[in-house]
């Protein structure tokens, strides 16, 4: 998809008005800077970033559904990484561009956990194999921590985020996910949040979070 079709169709502008934030620098595909023309695709991370630092960087966590594609249900900022339309849970938005490398970077290896429900009884092995790394397509997954809640379900804790990552473990050793939630990005936690809702992060739930990315 276009860049210009891609931020008309999150509400930023017309696609007229797209590509005059292409031109003026604003826009960035995955920490790059965006030309005219430039095509998105799923994996890609876009940001809209103002002329300089913006007065007020805004923070939320965001209850994405189920069924929904990943955006931003509110103006002037947007998602932190993604999660697939058949997945649910915890969304970071914010205005702040200086977050997507720092989050994002598996080097930094900052925890994401989840709660997963699959299709068939777990195998006794399962908890093990997940734990010391899963090969998906060659690539063999990080260390990871997992905590089996009973016969078809677990939570995971991962410090990097390929793409359908956990759905690829999981087939990887035989099984199939039914459900995915994401529960925690470092401090931030999802709690009792409705699903569609988001919540402000600030005061020492902002503080720890700035702490843990290095940035004042």
């Amino acid at each position: 998809m276009r860049i210009n079709k891609y931020l008309a169709g999150k509400g930023y502008s017309t696609r007229v008005g797209a590509d005059e934030l292409v031109k003026k620098g604003r826009v960035f595909i995955t920490g790059r800077l965006a030309v005219l023309g430039d095509k998105v695709s799923e994996s890609d991370v876009v940001e809209v970033r103002g002329k300089g630092k913006p007065e007020n960087f805004l923070y939320f966590a965001y209850h994405k559904p189920r069924g929904v594609e990943t955006g931003s249900p509110k103006k002037d900022v947007f998602p932190i990484g993604r999660l697939d339309k058949d997945s649910s849970g915890l969304l970071i938005l914010t205005n702040d561009g200086r977050v997507t490398d720092r989050l994002l970077n598996p080097d930094y290896a900052h925890e994401k956990e989840y709660l997963v429900k699959v299709k068939s009884n777990l195998r006794p092995s399962f908890k093990t194999h997940m734990e010391q790394g899963v090969e998906i397509e060659g690539y063999v997954t990080k260390p990871a921590k997992v905590k089996i809640l009973n016969d078809r379900a677990f939570r995971i804790i991962l410090t990097e985020g390929k793409k359908h990552q956990i759905r690829r473990m999981v087939v990887a050793l035989h099984n199939e996910v039914a459900e995915l939630k994401r529960e925690r990005v470092m401090n931030v936690e999802l709690g009792n949040l409705a699903e569609g809702s988001t919540r402000k992060i600030e005061g020492e739930e902002l503080e720890t979070f700035h702490k843990n990315l290095n940035l004042k």
